[in-house]
């Protein structure tokens, strides 16, 4: 098992946090949001990580990791980030966002799903949600999982709060066919957007395309996707207020009904 961590973005919306240092190495409750990541994928003896460095990559300069760099960071976005370390698509892989940390639970959930490609999914999303933002829909995605478990819709805008079961965190795994397909679709699409069409959302570039596009996508395809399911136990930082929440509700010991610190 082996990780790839996504860490180029720029993180324009946590400044002046990121003026002088990349996402993944603000700090929360004593280390980095990298270091969280490590040391949770550690102790599931986990040692072959992969980040994928961008903004300020310098920066970035942990031992015992293996690097890869996205160089247009700047006018790409998280697919080409993933894709930047294709060298590494093997066997079974997790991929994470480099804005969250999680609760060891969260990742033996997915370390213990048998699908080809699993996501974790939040299902007790809005009290988080409503933390914070004033108004929980304008952040708000689809997200809609059949009866066998399987995601059918994600990333899509939505208008009502019941167009939703859960919000993806940023967490998955690929082992088995599911990584030869995610290779294979995203060649495919990056194909077909040649022809000047974004396969994946019109309303971009190719190489703008979200992860949830490209998973979207692959759903369309007839590509089952399992949703993992938790209830909280995970943050993800997005912005300034965010960092100003958590560490209020930290000197407030009231972090705990989202993610406990000591597990």
């Amino acid at each position: 098992m082996k990780v790839i961590i996504l860490a180029a973005g720029e993180g324009t919306r946590l400044r002046p946090l990121t003026l002088n240092n990349p996402k993944c190495l603000v700090e929360l409750f004593g280390k980095s949001i990298l270091q969280w990541q490590i040391d949770t994928f550690n102790d599931f003896q986990i040692k072959n990580i992969i980040i994928v460095k961008g903004y300020l990559e310098k920066k970035i300069n942990l031992p015992n990791i293996t690097y890869y760099i996205n160089e247009k960071f700047s006018t790409t976005n998280m697919v080409e980030t993933l894709f930047s370390a294709r060298n590494e698509m093997n066997e079974s892989i997790i991929v994470s966002y480099g804005d969250i940390i999680f609760e060891k639970n969260v990742l033996n959930e997915l370390l213990t799903s048998q699908a080809d490609i699993s996501l974790v999914v939040d299902t007790n999303w809005l009290n988080y949600w409503k933390q914070r933002f004033k108004e929980p829909l304008d952040d708000a995605e689809s997200l809609v999982i059949d009866d066998e478990g399987n995601i059918i819709s994600i990333g899509q805008k939505i208008k009502k709060l019941d167009q939703t079961q859960a919000q993806y965190i940023g967490l998955m795994k690929f082992q088995g066919k599911g990584l030869e397909q995610l290779k294979s679709f995203y060649d495919q699409s990056k194909a077909l957007s040649k022809s000047g069409k974004n396969p994946l959302n019109p309303n971009l570039d190719f190489n703008k395309s979200y992860m949830t596009d490209l998973l979207q996508g692959m759903i369309n395809n007839g590509i089952k996707i399992k949703a993992i399911p938790i209830k909280n136990s995970w943050l993800e930082l997005d912005s300034y207020n965010d960092y100003l929440l958590y560490s209020q509700m930290y000197e407030n010991k009231t972090l705990s009904e989202f993610f406990d610190v000591n597990i």
